[in-house]
């Protein structure tokens, strides 16, 4: 009877030291669940700084597109200037040589030697009026209608010169003679400056004519005369 009751209370001992130790100790899931959640956090530390870096290597990049966009946004509007600068010093060269040329075709431009009148025969024609054929232009018009120089020049010549009565002759800047005979009046000295539209005479019907007109000769050379209508067509003035 003591050795069964002495066998129990060692039973009952076992048991009760192999529960404390199961229940004060810490258990085997326990442990695991631990070590799991150490590992978790662990990862997740890992791709938090992983997602940091590249975030920053985004703004990075963003920041160096930023910049270079920048850059070309700058070179562009440079570009953009000195091609405006270009243009303008263009459009300023054009404007100076158009207003050059208006100033030259204004100095070549030419006006009617008189008013009032109507042409009467055209240079080349033939007639027993003249020794050879017409070598001018006849503007028919009352005798004392004003003769009026056509262009800027030089009296070279004044006075009675046969078949063409009472004759001036402008020279002018290129050389070019211009003759105006049959003048009833002259009102100009060889020597004189002229300038353009400036009267210089009257009509009359001097020397060799059948009534008074003006009979215009133009002459780039004093033996080459040319047919005056083109000549004034050529400066400007249609007869």
């Amino acid at each position: 009877m003591p050795t069964l009751v002495g066998v129990a209370a060692l039973a009952i001992a076992g048991t009760g030291a192999a529960g404390l130790s199961h229940g004060g100790g810490p258990r085997a899931d326990s442990i695991q669940l631990s070590s799991g959640a150490n590992s978790l956090s662990g990862t997740d530390a890992v791709a938090f700084t992983a997602d940091r870096a590249q975030r920053a290597q985004a703004i990075s990049r963003d920041s160096e597109r930023q910049a270079l966009q920048a850059a070309a946004d700058q070179e562009l509007h440079r570009a953009a200037e000195a091609q405006n600068r270009q243009r303008n010093a263009a459009l300023a060269s054009l404007a100076r040589s158009a207003e050059k040329r208006a100033h030259q075709i204004a100095a070549n431009q030419w006006v009617l030697p008189t008013e009032h009148f109507h042409l009467t025969a055209g240079f080349g024609q033939e007639s027993g009026l003249w020794s050879s054929f017409h070598t001018g232009l006849d503007f028919a018009a009352p005798t004392g209608t004003p003769i009026f120089a056509v262009a800027d020049g030089v009296v070279t010549e004044t006075g009675w010169a046969g078949a063409y009565g009472y004759r001036t002759i402008e020279t002018l800047a290129d050389g070019t003679e211009i003759w105006y005979c049959h003048q009833s009046s002259i009102g100009v000295s060889s020597g004189e400056q002229l300038h353009q539209d400036e009267t210089i005479g009257a009509v009359g019907s001097t020397g060799n004519t059948t009534g008074p007109h003006l009979h215009l000769e133009v002459r780039p050379s004093p033996d080459d005369p040319v047919d005056p209508f083109t000549a004034l067509e050529q400066h400007g003035v249609t007869p």
